[in-house]
C-alpha cells in the first residue's frame, strides 16, 4: 500500500491544503478540522484504499487508517508546509472555538461518563428486584427487600456527588472540593430545617433549601463557577499559607452561593426542564418516543446523543422511571439490528453476510455503533427503513405510556429494565420490540439496496494489502497475548469510542489500569511508538500485530506525563517496560485512561479470543489467538 499517494489523496479531497484549518494524527486516524466542511468530500475518501472507515464527529474529521497512520500524515504535513496549522502529532490551536452545541454535548458527556457504571448498576438492581417482587420471590415488605433497594437507591440520591466528580474534570477544578459542595447540598441538617418548615437566612439573605437528592443542573453549575473561585483563590493565597487557605477560600464563597443562588436557579432549571417533557408527555405522548426512534442514529453520529441524558436522569432520580430515552432508544436500536439482520439475510456477498449478520445481533443486544457504520450507513436504504421502524415503535411506545425504570441501553439484554410498578410496562416494551422489529425488516426487505460493487470489494482486497510486505510473509502462528497493564479488564465494545468499540480497528479487549506502567505482552519488535508516547504498535514473534492505546484522546497531550522506556525498532521481550505515565494527572486533565489492546492483524488467525472481564494483573493471559 502506497501511504504517500493515500496521503495526498485524502488531501485533494478534502478540499487541498487551503482548508486544513487543523491536522493531527493519533495511533490509528488523521484528525481534521477546516475552514469549509463543505468542501470535503466524505464519501470518496471512504472508497480509497488503506481507508478503514470516517467518522464525522465532536467537530473533528476522522479519517481511519489504521497502523500506518504515520506515513499519511507524513505526506498530508508536506504538501501543506511547514507553516500549517496543526504541526505535529498532537498540537490544537490554542484559539479553537466551538458552537454553543458542542460545547454543551462536551460538557454533559465529560460530566456524565464517569457515572453511567454506578447508575447502571443501581438501575439493573432496581430491574432484577422488580423481577423478584413479580414473581413472587421477594416483597416489597421484605427486609432483603429494603437493603437491595436502599443500595441501588443510593447511586440515585447520591447523583450529585457522582456528577460533581464529572463536572470537574470538565472544568479542570478539584474533585474532592466539587464533590464536597455535593455534600453540602446533600447534607441531612437541610432536611431537618426543610421538615421543620422554618425560614432560614444567611447573613440576613433568605436560603431558599430544596431537597437536592436526585438533582442535576445545581452541581453542574456549582462546579463551573467554583472552577473560576478555585483560579480566584489560587492567585490571591500567599504560597506559605496557600495550603490551608486556598480550600477554606472556596469553601467560603462557594457554598453560600450554592445555597443561596445557584442551587434555587439550578432547581428552577431542573423543574422547568421536567415541566416541559411532562407537557409534552401529556399532549403528545408519542412525540419524543418518535422522534428518538426515528433520529437516534444521526444523533450517535453527530455526537449529540447526550443532549437528553440530563433530563432522563432527572426523571428516573425523581420519579423511578423515565420516558424521554428509554423507550425510543429500545425502538430505535431493535430497528436498526432488524434493518441490518434484513441485510444479512438479504445480501449475496459473503463478507457483508457475515458482518451484517454478526452486527445486527449486537443491535438487538443494545449496542448499535457496529451495525450503524459498518452497515446501514454505508447502505443508506436500511438506515432509512431502521428510522421507519423505530419511528413507528417509538409511536406504539408514547402512546402506550411505556417507561424505563432503569439507565440501561435499552436491546433484548435490558428488556428487565422495563418491569416495574405498573405490570403492563413489560407487555409495551415487548411489542415496542416486535412492531421495530417487523417494521425495519419488511421496510429493508421491500427497499432493498445496492450489493457492493466490484470497486468495494477490491478497497477490502486492498485494505488486506495495507500490511507491509514483511508482515504479509509472516507466518501467523498465533499464541497468547498477556496483559501489559493491571487493572479492570472491559470489553472492547464498552470503549467510550466508535472506533474502537465497533471493532473497526480489530478485534481485542480494553483495560483500566491502575498502575502507571504498561509491560510488552510478548517477545517481539516495537514497529510504532508515536511521539505523543500513549500509542506502541507491537509484532510479536508469534505473528501478532498488537496497538496498545493508552487512554481515549489522549494524543492531545502532546507526550505530557508520558515518558518512554522503548522506542520505534526496538526489540522487547515480555514483561519489558515500554512506558510509564502519570494515571493521576491525566484523569484530572478529562481524559478517559481506559486503553483498548487490539490485534490489529486479526483477519489473519481464525480466532481471536478475549478472556471473560474482572480484575487482571499484569502478565495474565487477556487475549488467544488462533489459527
Amino acid at each position: 500500500m502506497d501511504y504517500k499517494q493515500l496521503g495526498r489523496d485524502v488531501l485533494e479531497l478534502v478540499g487541498g491544503k487551503e482548508n486544513v484549518a487543523m491536522l493531527t494524527h493519533c495511533a490509528t486516524r488523521l484528525r481534521f478540522e477546516f475552514r469549509d466542511p463543505s468542501k470535503v468530500k466524505a464519501s470518496q475518501i471512504e472508497q480509497l484504499p488503506g481507508v478503514i472507515s470516517v467518522v464525522d464527529k465532536g467537530g473533528q474529521f476522522q479519517v481511519i487508517v489504521g497502523n500506518e497512520v504515520q506515513q499519511a500524515f507524513r505526506e498530508i504535513q508536506k504538501q501543506i508546509g511547514t507553516g500549517a496549522p496543526g504541526k505535529g502529532s498532537g498540537h490544537r490551536p490554542s484559539n479553537e472555538k466551538k458552537g454553543w452545541i458542542s460545547r454543551f454535548i462536551s460538557v454533559i458527556s465529560t460530566t456524565f461518563t464517569p457515572m453511567i457504571p454506578a447508575i447502571i448498576g443501581a438501575g439493573m438492581i432496581k430491574a432484577i428486584l422488580a423481577v423478584l417482587v413479580l414473581t413472587g420471590a421477594l416483597t416489597e415488605q421484605s427486609q432483603t427487600f429494603f437493603v437491595l433497594n436502599t443500595i441501588a437507591d443510593a447511586a440515585f440520591f447520591f447523583m450529585p456527588v457522582l456528577l460533581a466528580y464529572g463536572a470537574s474534570i470538565k472544568f479542570e477544578t478539584s474533585p474532592i472540593m466539587s464533590m464536597t459542595l455535593a455534600g453540602v447540598l446533600l447534607h441531612p441538617n437541610w432536611a431537618t430545617v426543610l421538615a421543620s418548615e422554618e425560614a432560614l437566612h444567611f447573613i440576613g439573605v433568605p436560603v431558599r433549601l430544596t431537597d437536592y437528592a436526585g438533582s442535576v443542573l445545581p452541581i453542574i453549575i456549582t462546579v463551573w463557577i467554583m472552577s473560576y473561585i478555585e483560579r480566584f483563590a489560587e492567585r490571591v493565597s500567599p504560597s506559605m499559607i496557600k495550603f490551608f487557605m486556598k480550600p477554606m477560600l472556596i469553601l467560603l464563597v462557594t457554598a453560600p452561593l450554592a445555597l443561596v443562588v445557584i442551587g434555587p436557579i439550578g432547581t428552577y432549571l431542573n423543574d422547568l426542564v421536567a415541566l416541559g417533557a411532562e407537557s409534552i408527555n401529556t399532549h403528545a405522548s408519542w412525540l419524543i418516543p418518535m422522534l428518538m426512534g426515528m433520529l437516534q442514529p444521526f444523533l450517535i453520529i453527530t455526537g449529540t446523543a447526550w443532549a437528553m441524558t440530563p433530563i432522563a436522569t432527572d426523571q428516573l432520580s425523581r420519579n423511578g422511571e423515565e420516558m424521554i430515552n428509554g423507550p425510543g432508544m429500545l425502538a430505535s436500536n431493535i430497528a436498526q439490528g432488524a434493518a441490518t439482520l434484513a441485510v444479512a439475510a438479504k445480501t449475496k456477498n459473503k463478507q457483508l453476510k457475515q458482518l451484517a449478520g454478526s452486527a445486527g445481533f449486537t443491535a438487538l443486544i443494545g449496542i448499535t455503533e457496529p451495525s450503524l457504520y459498518g452497515v446501514t450507513l454505508k447502505l443508506k436504504k436500511p438506515l432509512i427503513a431502521a428510522m421507519i421502524g423505530g419511528g413507528c415503535a417509538g409511536i406504539y411506545a408514547g402512546l402506550s405510556g411505556l417507561v424505563r425504570y432503569a439507565f440501561v441501553s435499552p436491546g433484548l439484554a435490558a428488556v428487565p429494565a422495563f418491569i416495574g410498578s405498573n405490570p403492563m410496562n413489560i407487555v409495551h416494551a415487548l411489542i415496542t420490540i416486535l412492531i421495530a422489529f417487523a417494521v425495519a425488516f419488511a421496510v429493508t426487505w421491500i427497499l432493498g439496496f445496492e450489493e457492493p460493487t466490484d470497486k468495494e470489494a477490491n478497497k477490502q482486497e486492498n485494505r488486506k494489502q495495507t500490511k507491509s510486505e514483511s508482515q504479509q510473509e509472516a507466518v501467523s502462528i498465533g499464541g497468547t497475548v498477556a496483559s501489559p497493564l493491571s487493572g479492570q479488564l472491559q470489553r472492547l465494545s464498552e470503549v467510550n469510542d466508535d472506533v474502537f468499540s465497533s471493532g473497526l480497528l480489530g478485534k481485542g479487549v480494553a483495560v483500566i489500569p491502575d498502575r502507571d506502567e504498561a509491560r510488552a505482552p510478548f517477545s517481539g519488535e516495537v514497529v510504532t511508538f508515536l511521539d505523543s508516547k500513549h500509542a506502541i504498535g507491537l509484532k510479536g514473534d508469534n505473528g501478532i500485530e498488537l496497538l496498545i492505546h493508552i487512554g481515549i484522546d489522549t494524543v492531545q497531550l502532546q507526550g505530557e506525563y508520558f515518558e518512554a522506556h522503548v522506542k520505534q525498532g526496538d526489540r522487547v521481550e515480555q514483561g519489558d517496560l515500554l512506558v510509564t505515565f502519570d494515571k493521576k494527572a491525566i484523569v484530572d486533565k478529562g481524559y478517559e485512561m481506559v486503553t483498548p489492546i487490539i490485534v490489529t492483524n486479526h483477519d489473519q488467525f481464525a480466532t481471536v479470543k478475549p478472556v471473560e472481564a474482572g480484575r487482571i494483573e499484569h502478565g495474565q493471559p487477556i487475549i488467544t489467538v488462533s489459527n
